[in-house]
């Protein structure tokens, strides 16, 4: 036993120190390039003359820049929508740049992003300055901005994908069953979703009504500003959309007047030096978006009035801790909670934009949110901006604000509360398990274990019983109650009025401004402007909110939390540590949903 001990010792102290020396090793690797970042960081950019600023539309568009260590790892080129409206503003006032060239590839964002960057483009236009666009591919989204442009040019192999909107839903009800597991639904909304791909196989008749609704309504919005920029009847779009033009000739595209002219690549050099009337031996100036970011800009004297910006992006957790990294990010209502009672303290925080881009997610986390809320608007003005989504916990974050903005193609509303809970009890007859307890009281066992099922670890033991299901249901319902009381007292409407345009269902931002949900359509620069007129500020400054780790911050948490991983991996073993990580973020959810999983293909 003495040996054993002193070998588990030996070779503990070797993982420790092996983790140890490989962060060690994986930090000095990057160093160079942390240092040549921190220095970029803080090193102005000199424009000079005949300058062609060049907006890469490609990689994921979030509401910042995500430059944490992972994204780079992996190689993912994020944009962040701040930084691009800034260094479009400067462009449109510094006379060094002559013009904007949008290179057009593979954007990822969603629709309501798009909104602020297209009337940015517009608004530069009224200084006179060129703005062109080129493509190999026209994916709709950068086609809906580079429609703005003077000149639109194409490969002339290039393809032109304009064929409307879409929202396909992936029903895996049959695929469960097979396997021997069944989901037990709870909801209140006729119009909630969410659960639907778990029971059914195909759209109720509730969502296929919806979907078309708002589909239509962010269409409609598209076409129209197409039709608007480029001549061409909303009739005609309508007709070439039906055509689907990607897999038509790029002449044809030249014909319909979707673009103005077909070249090459190599030719965009030439072109643009001829705009900007730069020798065609010259090298030609291009500043990208961060070398503008960097422009130092004659700012109007420092007050001591801020107009913070408090960014909420992702879906709604109690708690990230343990979670891993999620796609699209995670609002962890309590760092949020501290970051709002920071901001009510702060007596030099005269009004606070509070910039909600969620789909929604734990209805008990967005409860704890919508309170902080209430207390932070008691002490100053609190004015939602809307981004992409902020439907249902999304919506229940944003009702109390002191006013509403919603970008047109905003989807909103979907108030309602749903829960699913997994039950395999016959997944667990056919892999030959079995199950017995004892208790000392009546519900004791509510649901059985959710660990209980060897390889499928979110499954049930058993189904609920009827009792417990009734108890359950009442549970989701008192939340839906407590749900629309929210926003019936934020919005001033009674609970039989938000009922009535609740339900569950999803809303586009011009759809929810018509209903009473939203105040107004605008964008983050219009909230805070609104913000300032509700403080009665003349002067201040904006500060964006949480504040963002910087690259080595983020390097060292990484490589910690990796080391501590594996840490108690290796003391607990593989599947123990499954477990671990299934009940850490079991924590961090909440039986009731509020959240919108669906999301708009175009």
């Amino acid at each position: 036993m003495k040996n054993f001990f002193k070998m588990f010792l030996a070779a503990l102290a070797a993982v420790f120190v092996g983790y140890f020396l490989m962060a060690i090793i994986s930090i000095a690797m990057i160093g160079g390039m942390i240092g040549s970042m921190s220095m970029g960081s803080t090193e102005r950019y000199l424009l000079k003359d005949k300058t062609v600023m060049m907006i890469t539309l490609e990689g994921m568009m979030n509401e910042r820049k995500d430059e944490s260590p992972l994204m780079m790892f992996m190689g993912a080129t994020t944009v962040g929508l701040n930084d691009v409206l800034d260094a479009i503003q400067k462009a449109k006032t510094n006379d060094f740049v002559k013009g904007i060239y949008l290179n057009c590839k593979d954007l990822q964002c969603g629709m309501a992003t798009l909104e602020p960057v297209r009337k940015a483009l517009v608004d530069f236009k009224e200084s006179g300055k060129f703005l062109v666009a080129y493509a190999g591919t026209y994916h709709q989204g950068t086609y809906y901005l580079a429609s703005v442009a003077d000149k639109i040019m194409m490969n002339p192999q290039g393809m032109f994908d304009f064929h409307g909107l879409n929202m396909q839903v992936q029903f895996v009800r049959g695929l469960y069953e097979k396997i021997g597991v069944k989901y037990q639904v709870f909801k209140v909304g006729t119009f909630k979703s969410a659960v639907e791909p778990y029971i059914q196989d195909k759209m109720s008749e509730a969502n296929r009504e919806q979907t078309q609704s708002y589909l239509d309504d962010l269409w409609s919005h598209w076409v129209d500003n197409i039709s608007e920029s480029r001549g061409i009847p909303v009739e005609t779009l309508n007709a070439y959309a039906d055509k689907y033009l990607a897999f038509y000739e790029p002449d044809s595209i030249l014909a319909f007047g979707m673009v103005d002219t077909l070249m090459y690549a190599t030719g965009i050099e030439s072109y643009l030096k001829k705009l900007t009337g730069t020798d065609s031996d010259a090298k030609l100036n291009i500043a990208t978006v961060k070398n503008m970011n960097s422009v130092f800009e004659v700012k109007k004297k420092k007050s001591e009035n801020k107009i913070a910006i408090l960014y909420a992006e992702g879906m709604i957790v109690t708690s990230d801790k343990n979670m891993g990294f999620v796609p699209g990010g995670l609002i962890a209502s309590q760092k949020y909670i501290g970051e709002i009672q920071k901001l009510k303290d702060d007596k030099d925080v005269k009004a606070v934009v509070f910039r909600v881009n969620s789909p929604g997610g734990s209805a008990f986390a967005s409860e704890q949110i919508w309170d902080a809320i209430v207390e932070l608007k008691k002490e100053k003005p609190v004015i939602v901006s809307m981004g992409d989504y902020a439907a249902s916990g999304g919506y229940y974050i944003s009702c109390f604000a002191t006013r509403i903005l919603a970008e047109p193609t905003t989807l909103t509303g979907s108030i309602g509360i749903f829960s699913l809970i997994p039950e395999g009890e016959e997944l667990a007859k056919k892999m030959g398990v079995s199950f017995d307890d004892v208790s000392t009281n009546k519900h004791s066992g509510f649901g059985g274990s959710i660990f209980g099922i060897p390889l499928f670890m979110s499954a049930g033991s058993r189904a609920l019983t009827t009792e417990e299901s009734d108890m359950l249901q009442k549970y989701i319902e008192r939340g839906y109650d407590v749900f629309i009381t929210r926003c019936a007292e934020g919005r001033s409407m009674t609970k039989e009025a938000i009922d009535a345009i609740g339900q569950g269902r999803v809303w586009t931002g011009n759809q929810a401004f018509s209903l009473g949900l939203v105040d107004g359509l605008g964008s983050l620069d219009d909230a805070v402007k609104i913000a300032a007129e509700e403080a009665e500020l003349e002067d201040y400054i904006t500060k964006d909110y949480p504040a963002k780790e910087d690259f080595m911050t983020q390097l060292l948490k990484g490589s910690m939390g990796g080391s501590r991983m594996k840490f108690t991996q290796f003391l607990i073993g593989d599947e123990r540590f499954k477990q671990h990580e299934l009940i850490q973020t079991l924590k961090n959810t909440d039986l009731r949903q509020a959240e919108m999983p669906e999301r708009v293909a175009f």
